[in-house]
């Protein structure tokens, strides 16, 4: 990483925590108290105030179902707030790193996405984050747009492998969806890549996830396989749990750019196990 003094937004949340863990508290946080990116004078006066390189922009309003309900909110922080920290990097001169998701897509796609693939989002958050990327582009030129998915890690407990871990500790059995494909992402290994994107050359747009896809019942029963644990992981279709958004059915990412560029991201398989073994205690609780 070298002396790059790296900004970033949201620190609060799972994605920054992880950022910090990873780079030996050598970012600056900023957290919503001191950089609400709904007003861009704020942002520009961090900026001025910290003078970093780079920003790496995790704010977001990531309640997929709950956007459908408060669409005002999502698209509040995640585009016109997305616009907002592009305007201020650009007028600095500062190099924006903005993380987005795989909602992008329809889930059409029989294979992995790749990031010239065409968008089409299911719904609110989708679409929400992807104005963001499109206010990103148009805002601010030197820019990297990191596309991640399925996201799980320390500092959270409102995801899908903690969820499981809980859940399979407590029941002889869980029905899990097994007609969703996706990338499960552990947050240490994407916030390795960012650290590595924000000092590259790269721009436009990148994915960034763990090696490798699944359905949601081949994590869980991964999780289950990890954790050592009796539980039977019953396949189910995504009918069985109806939600207000819709999710695509396959949002898997392909990594080959990433890989080209020189950051290697290891197997989702590997990534679960190494997450189970250090943080999976904590998470059953």
């Amino acid at each position: 990483m070298g002396s790059t003094r790296i900004a970033v937004v949201g620190s609060s949340g799972m994605l920054a925590s992880a950022l910090r863990h990873v780079s030996g508290e050598a970012v600056v946080a900023w957290p919503s108290a001191k950089v609400d990116v709904r007003e861009e004078r704020r942002v520009r006066e961090a900026i001025e105030g910290d003078r970093p390189a780079v920003v790496i922009n995790c704010a977001a309003f990531t309640d997929v179902d709950g956007a459908e309900a408060r669409p005002e909110e999502a698209y509040a922080v995640n585009q016109f707030g997305a616009a907002n920290v592009a305007a201020a990097c650009e007028a600095a001169g500062v190099r924006l790193v903005h993380v987005s998701t795989d909602y992008v897509f329809d889930g059409k796609k029989a294979g992995a996405y790749v990031e010239s693939d065409s968008t089409g989002p299911l719904g609110i958050y989708g679409d929400s984050k992807l104005w963001g990327e499109r206010e990103v582009a148009s805002r601010c030129e030197n820019h990297l747009i990191a596309r991640t998915a399925w996201l799980y890690g320390p500092w959270s407990r409102r995801n899908f492998v903690d969820t499981m871990l809980k859940l399979t500790a407590e029941r002889p059995a869980v029905d899990v969806v097994s007609d969703v494909r996706g990338s499960p992402t552990y947050s240490l290994d994407l916030a390795r890549a960012l650290l590595f994107l924000a000092t590259s050359s790269l721009r436009g747009v990148v994915h960034a996830v763990n090696a490798g896809s699944t359905t949601w019942h081949g994590l869980a029963s991964e999780i289950v396989k990890s954790a050592g644990r009796n539980c039977e992981v019953r396949p189910v279709s995504q009918a069985a749990f109806p939600r207000p958004a819709r999710r695509p059915s396959n949002s898997v990412l392909d990594i080959s750019k990433l890989d080209v560029a020189g950051h290697r991201m290891r197997p989702w398989e590997e990534a679960l196990r190494e997450y189970v073994r250090d943080f999976g205690g904590a998470a059953a609780r």
